[in-house]
C-alpha cells in the first residue's frame, strides 16, 4: 500500500514582527529585549483570547494560527491597538512597531509546526506592511471584508519572491480603529434589537435554563507564581455566577480540565454540556491588574461580547462582580433585582488574606487524595490558617478549614479525631455566622455533623447549600452521600446524578461514583454499584475504603474466588480490621450502610472476631 501523504489543512497565519529590530538591538539590547517582552505580553494575550497558537517566534517574530480567519484579524487589530496605545504612554526609546501580515491558505502539518504557501504568503504580506499595519491576502479579506465593520484598502497586486501568482492584498486602516478605553464598559461585537433580544430569550430557554462552562483565564503576568492569582480570578467568577438561579453552571473542577490546552470551543461545549463558554485572561503588574473576559455562544459559533478592566488591586472584587453580573445578564436577560443582590458576596478586608485563600484552595485542588500523609491537605490548611490570621471576616476560608478536616479524617491523616471534629465545628460555625447564605460554610458544617453521626441535622445544612446555590456540585454531592447514609437510597442516586449533570469531567469523579455506589448498594442494584466503585478505583487504584466497597459488592454477588482476591487485598491495607465493631469504628458513625457493606465482606469471605 502507498505512503500516505503529508497531513494538509487550510488555516488562518498571521505573521508579525517589530520594525528595525536589529537597529534597536545595536542601540540598546538590555532595553530592546525589555520593551520587546512588555510587546509580546500584548500580542500574546490578543492572539491566544481570540483562539489562536502561536507555532513560531524567534527573536522578535511571531507566526500564529487561527481555525478562524475572523479571530485572526480581530487579535491583530486589538494588539496593534494595545500596542499604540502603549507607545502613547512611553518615551520614544521605549517604543516599538510591529507590522503584521494575514493569509488565509493550505498549510502542511508537521507535529505543531506549519509549513507550506500558506505561510510563506504571511510572512511576505508582513514585510510589505506599513509599520503599525496590517497587510493581508485578497482571499483572507473575501472571507472577513462582509463579517467585520473595519476599512479595508486595496493596495494591488504584489509578486513575491517563491510565490507563483501575484497575490492580490488589502490592508486595515489602522489609524482609524478606536482608541482601547481602560474602562469596563460592555463592547458588544454582535449587536441586536430590543426585539432580536426577546426573542434570543424564548429560544434560551425553550427546554431548560443554558449551561455556563467559565473557562480557566490565561495568566498573562509572564510570572508562573500568579497562576494562583489567575486562577482565583477565574474561581470567583464562577462562584459569583453559580449564585444564580436562572442557569445551571459547570462546576471549576471541569471547567480547569482544559488549562492550557488548544481548543475547539464547540467541542469544549459538547462535552461540558454548556451553551455559552466564558474565556478571558489576566494580567497582574504591581499594584495594577487587567482583566479581560468574552462571552462566546458556542451553539451558534460567534461571540456575544467582550470587555475588558483595567483597575488598581484594590478594585478586584468590584471587578468581579461586574464580569459575572454582565455575563449573566447577557445569558438571562430575565433574572430579577432579587437575583442580582444575590450576586453581591462579602468580601474579605485584607487583600494579602485573600491571595492566602487562593494559595489555599490551589493546594487542596491538588492535594494527592490518599491514605497517607497528604502535603497537598498541610499546605492548604497552613494557606488557610494564615488568611484567617490576617483577616478573620473571610467565611470562605473558615468553611474549607472545616472541610479539609473532613478528608483528614476519611484520609486517615488526623492525628486526633476527636480534636479534628471540635475544629471542624468551630470553623463551620464561625464561616456560617459571618455568611449564612455562604454554601461552602453549609457545607463545612454539613460534613462536621455527618462524621459526628448527626445525619438528620447534616442533611439540613447540605439541603441548605444546594437551596443557596443550585448550581454546586459539591453541594449537591453532599447532599447525595448523606442521603444515602440515612437510608434514603433512591434520593441519593437522584441527587448523585445531578453531580454529573453539573460537572461531567471533574477530577474528582471517583467521589461521585462512590456516592452512585452506596445510593445502588442500598438499593440492591449489585451490577451497578460494582460498576460504580470500579469507575471510582480507575482514579485511585490504592485507595483503601474503595477496595473494601467493591470487596462487599462482590461478595453480595457471590463472586467466588474474584471477591476473596478483593477482599484479601483490602485486608492489607486494613491489618487491625479484626470485627464488626472495628469496622463501624472506621465508617461513618451511625450509618445505615454499615451492616449491607459488612453483609458483603463477609459474603466475600471475611471472618470477624466475636
Amino acid at each position: 500500500m502507498a505512503e500516505s501523504g503529508p497531513r494538509r489543512k487550510l488555516a488562518a497565519i498571521l505573521a508579525a514582527d517589530v520594525v528595525g529590530f536589529s537597529r534597536l538591538m545595536g542601540e540598546n539590547e538590555d532595553r530592546t529585549l525589555r520593551n520587546l517582552k512588555a510587546c509580546r505580553s500584548l500580542t500574546d494575550e490578543a492572539i491566544k483570547l481570540n483562539h489562536g497558537r502561536v507555532f513560531g517566534s524567534a527573536g522578535d517574530s511571531i507566526i500564529a494560527e487561527f481555525a478562524s480567519p475572523v479571530d485572526a484579524v480581530v487579535a491583530a487589530t486589538e494588539f496593534q491597538r494595545n500596542l499604540r496605545d502603549r507607545n502613547e504612554g512611553v518615551s520614544d526609546e521605549d517604543q516599538m512597531l510591529f507590522r503584521v501580515g494575514l493569509n488565509l491558505g493550505d498549510v502542511i502539518i508537521e507535529g505543531d509546526n506549519l509549513y507550506g504557501d500558506g505561510v510563506n504568503v504571511a510572512a511576505r504580506l508582513e514585510a510589505s506592511a506599513e509599520p503599525g499595519g496590517i497587510t493581508l491576502s485578497g482571499k483572507f479579506h473575501d472571507e472577513v471584508c462582509r463579517k467585520l465593520d473595519m476599512s479595508f484598502v486595496s493596495t494591488g497586486e504584489q509578486v513575491m519572491k517563491n510565490i507563483t501568482n501575484p497575490v492580490p492584498t488589502y490592508k486595515i486602516e489602522v489609524s482609524a480603529l478606536p482608541k482601547a478605553e481602560a474602562s469596563s464598559e460592555t463592547e458588544p461585537i454582535i449587536e441586536t434589537s430590543a426585539e432580536d433580544q426577546g426573542s434570543a430569550s424564548v429560544q434560551i430557554f425553550d427546554d431548560k435554563p443554558p449551561a455556563i462552562a467559565v473557562l480557566p483565564f490565561t495568566n498573562m503576568s509572564g510570572d508562573p507564581e500568579q497562576k494562583f492569582f489567575t486562577d482565583g480570578i477565574t474561581e470567583d467568577i464562577i462562584t459569583n455566577l453559580s449564585l444564580w438561579r436562572t442557569f445551571p453552571v459547570i462546576s471549576r473542577n471541569s471547567s480547569f480540565t482544559y488549562r492550557e490546552k488548544s481548543l475547539n470551543l464547540k467541542q469544549v461545549a459538547e462535552e461540558l454540556g454548556a451553551r455559552y463558554i466564558v474565556e478571558g485572561s489576566v494580567r497582574k503588574g504591581g499594584n495594577r491588574v487587567r482583566i479581560t473576559a468574552q462571552l462566546i455562544d458556542a451553539d451558534e459559533d460567534h461571540h456575544l461580547w467582550s470587555e475588558k478592566w483595567d483597575r488598581t488591586l484594590e478594585d478586584i472584587f468590584d471587578v468581579q462582580d461586574e464580569v459575572s453580573e454582565a455575563i449573566a445578564r447577557r445569558a438571562a436577560p430575565s433574572v430579577t433585582g432579587h437575583e442580582q443582590n444575590r450576586l453581591i458576596r462579602k468580601r474579605p478586608n485584607n487583600l494579602s488574606a485573600w491571595e492566602e485563600y487562593l494559595q489555599g484552595l490551589r493546594c487542596f485542588h491538588e492535594r494527592q487524595r490518599s491514605d497517607y500523609e497528604d502535603q497537598g491537605l498541610l499546605d492548604a490548611r497552613q494557606h488557610f490558617e494564615r488568611a484567617v490570621d490576617l483577616d478573620d471576616t473571610l467565611s470562605d476560608a473558615y468553611a474549607y478549614l472545616a472541610i479539609i478536616g473532613s478528608w483528614e479524617l476519611v484520609q486517615f491523616v488526623s492525628k486526633d479525631s476527636k480534636k479534628t471534629l471540635d475544629m471542624m465545628k468551630i470553623q463551620g460555625r464561625k464561616s456560617e455566622t459571618l455568611n449564612p447564605e455562604n454554601p461552602v460554610a453549609l457545607i463545612g458544617l454539613a460534613s462536621y455533623y455527618f462524621f459526628s453521626g448527626e445525619h438528620s441535622i447534616a442533611l439540613n445544612y447540605a439541603e441548605r447549600a444546594v437551596q443557596f446555590n443550585p448550581s454546586f456540585a459539591l453541594s449537591f454531592w453532599w447532599l447525595g452521600l448523606i442521603q444515602a447514609h440515612l437510608g434514603n437510597y433512591s434520593e441519593s442516586e437522584s441527587s448523585a446524578l445531578k453531580t454529573f449533570d453539573l460537572s461531567p469531567i471533574d477530577p474528582d469523579l471517583d467521589k461521585f461514583f462512590a456516592t452512585l455506589y452506596f445510593a445502588n448498594l442500598g438499593l440492591g442494584k449489585y451490577e451497578e454499584a460494582l460498576q460504580a466503585i470500579e469507575k471510582a478505583l480507575q482514579y485511585h487504584p490504592d485507595q483503601g475504603h474503595l477496595l473494601g466497597f467493591r470487596a462487599a459488592v462482590l461478595g453480595h454477588l457471590n463472586s467466588g474466588s474474584e471477591s476473596k482476591a478483593a477482599l484479601d487485598r483490602y485486608l492489607e491495607l486494613r491489618p487491625n480490621l479484626k470485627t464488626q465493631d472495628d469496622y463501624r469504628r472506621i465508617f461513618v458513625p451511625k450509618s445505615m450502610l454499615a451492616d449491607p457493606i459488612i453483609e458483603g465482606l463477609i459474603k466475600a469471605g471475611w471472618v470477624p472476631e466475636n
